[in-house]
């Protein structure tokens, strides 16, 4: 049966709205109609526009009377949204919104991922958004520019990899340039004049990007912060927005130590499994030697992730989870960038278009380990990403459009795909040691980096007690702790620097949400079933874990 909306559902509603009409990407996003030509306005006008705006709702907010547990959840969860939303502003962060994966740098560029292209129409909008990149591109610059202003400016080594983002997009071989090449409508080629003009607009976007470039070596670089750790008060902030919750940082910290310690240890064991007495290092060699276990093409990887997912949607449904129909659809991808990135985008809000899995596959990389990456599935499609983020979509019937499409938390969100990655080695899905040693390989990088980026934003003494984290020091850590490739460990130190507080917010949310789990099964006492949990907890949406802990403990 489907809620009534409230006089709160219908402040939320007009929320979405809003917020699809002030950032296009959004509603391309949630694949809402509208904005399709247009591009996110970063720009210090757009910031305070933003920021005026969240006011406005936050007095809605405070001024409705809940009518129900739903709208208690939904107040609880939208104030804690707009006030973090508000302080972040206030603290002048968006003055120096600069990192490696997910700042406007990357976010102008990455929504073209998910721009339609099924239609000629879809590629007049799509030379109008390339046409606006240049617009888009001098409105964060001015922001930034404030940031030199201010005395307040991203670290020297962020501007240094997104230059080189920078230039790479603005190279003649660069994303646009290939993105107008390839222009079609399915198989057909578009009209002539329409491919002169997303080919003149993929040029327009590539200047854009040159532009920026320019920018970051001529007049950021000159004046980057030469320290990288952000600092407690602000470290603070960006932890409870990847949370949802405030948690004690120095507690956290020795527990990051405590659980690195706890996985090494899983992790020798199964090693053991796999070759007696070998070290992680030995069972990992054996594996990877392992021809089984090779794919050997991005076509192979893509049909491998395609059945794998299939698999584990057959399976869980109707046991631990009740998996609605059209959730059962997971498209499996080969991402048309080569950063390395494996992400999951959410279905549009009709199920037009599905659920994804990403794979950015690097130049030259045309072999893949399946004993890695089994994992890796579990947590983008089915239980994790997936299964989470379609729920939400899908629940109409009791959530409003702002719990559904538009409410995420890292610590929620993340911390759910960690769960479901060792809900399925204790439900058996894992039980191949090789594996198993890939999904503790994981938890083993997830527990490091809440070692590594509270150890250096905070200042913390490093682990042998020669002076504070630093760059080097942190690539060592994680070169000990991960088994990837040196680019790999760079990228991701890179990223841990750039952008606090993310990281952790996996391990951190794995951690909230088996307490809750915990905390829950002993309110329910021999009423206890998994299923009914997970049904309530993914049909709440994306909340803060603060709020996910006011809906299920009260």
């Amino acid at each position: 049966m489907t809620r009534e909306p409230s006089e709160l559902d219908k402040v939320a509603e007009a929320w979405v709205d809003k917020m699809a009409e002030m950032s296009p990407s959004f509603s391309t996003y949630i694949g809402k109609k509208g904005g399709e030509d247009q591009l996110d306005d970063a720009s210090p006008e757009g910031q305070e526009e933003e920021a005026r705006q969240m006011r406005r709702v936050l007095a809605e907010v405070n001024a409705t009377t809940p009518r129900d547990k739903v709208d208690e959840v939904t107040k609880d969860a939208m104030r804690n949204s707009l006030e973090l939303g508000l302080e972040i502003h206030d603290a002048g962060l968006w003055k120096r919104d600069l990192n490696v994966i997910a700042s406007p740098a990357q976010g102008i560029r990455d929504i073209f991922d998910l721009s339609p292209t099924a239609t000629e129409h879809d590629w007049e909008n799509l030379s109008k958004r390339m046409r606006a990149v240049p617009e888009a591109i001098d409105g964060y610059i001015r922001s930034l520019r404030e940031g030199i202003k201010a005395g307040d400016t991203p670290a020297t080594r962020q501007v240094v990899m997104n230059l080189e983002q920078a230039q790479g997009i603005a190279a003649a071989d660069g994303f646009f340039n290939k993105f107008a090449a390839a222009a079609k409508v399915g198989d057909s080629e578009l009209s002539a004049a329409l491919k002169s003009e997303v080919e003149a607009a993929g040029k327009v976007a590539t200047e854009g990007y040159a532009a920026l470039a320019e920018f970051f070596k001529n007049e950021l670089m000159p004046n980057a912060n030469k320290e990288d750790a952000i600092g407690r008060e602000r470290y603070a902030l960006f932890s409870r927005r990847f949370l949802g919750a405030k948690v004690d940082l120095d507690e956290t910290y020795e527990w990051g130590i405590e659980e690195l310690a706890r996985v090494t240890k899983e992790q020798n064991e199964v090693a053991n499994q796999i070759k007696p007495g070998a070290s992680v290092q030995e069972a990992i060699e054996v594996l990877n030697n392992d021809a089984s276990r090779k794919l050997h093409s991005k076509d192979e990887l893509q049909k491998w992730m395609q059945k794998l997912s299939d698999t584990a949607i057959e399976k869980l449904n109707g046991t631990h989870f009740d998996i609605a129909e059209p959730l059962r659809t997971l498209e499996c991808m080969i991402a048309p960038t080569n950063s390395g990135a494996i992400y999951y985008t959410g279905p549009t809000d009709d199920f037009s278009r599905p659920g994804r899995m990403w794979w950015s596959v690097p130049d030259g990389v045309t072999e893949f380990d399946t004993w890695r990456e089994t994992t890796t599935v579990y947590h983008e499609g089915v239980p994790g990403h997936h299964l989470q983020v379609a729920q939400q979509v899908y629940n109409r019937a009791e959530l409003n459009s702002w719990r559904r499409l538009a409410s995420w938390s890292s610590g929620h969100g993340e911390g759910w795909a960690l769960y479901a990655e060792r809900l399925m080695a204790d439900l058996g899905f894992l039980d191949d040691p090789g594996d198993r040693l890939g999904m503790l390989d994981g938890q083993r990088m997830r527990a490091a980096r809440v070692v590594l980026d509270l150890g250096v934003h905070l200042g913390k003494q490093k682990l042998d007690g020669s002076g504070k984290w630093d760059f080097d020091y942190a690539l060592d850590f994680m070169g000990k702790n991960v088994n990837m490739s040196k680019e790999f460990v760079n990228f991701e130190v890179h990223r841990y620097f750039g952008w606090p507080g993310q990281a952790p917010s996996y391990k951190i949310g794995q951690r909230i949400w088996e307490q809750i789990r915990d905390e829950y099964r002993a309110k329910k006492g021999a009423d206890w079933d998994i299923k009914e949990f997970h049904r309530e907890a993914l049909n709440l949406g994306g909340l803060g874990l603060d709020t996910l802990k006011f809906a299920l403990l009260g």
